[in-house]
C-alpha cells in the first residue's frame, strides 16, 4: 500500500501523525504532514486508514 498527503489540502491538524506516527510526520516549518515511509510497512495499513478517515481536510489518499 502507498499513501500520499496533498500539501494543498493539509492544514496540520496532526491527527494522521497521532494515528500512524511511523508513517506520517509533521513539518517543523509549517506543521503540514508528509509521508516518511513508502510503501506503508506491513501491519500498518489499519492505522493509515484510520488516519485517512480522521483527516478533516481529506488530504490523505491511499494508492495501491
Amino acid at each position: 500500500m502507498k499513501v500520499r498527503v496533498d500539501p494543498q489540502r493539509c492544514q496540520g491538524h496532526t491527527l494522521c501523525a497521532m494515528a500512524a506516527p511511523e508513517v506520517f510526520e509533521l513539518s517543523d516549518f509549517d506543521g503540514h504532514a508528509s509521508v516518511i515511509t513508502d510503501p506503508v510497512p506491513e501491519g500498518m495499513e489499519s492505522q493509515v486508514r484510520d488516519a485517512r478517515s480522521s483527516c478533516p481536510e481529506q488530504a490523505i489518499a491511499e494508492e495501491d
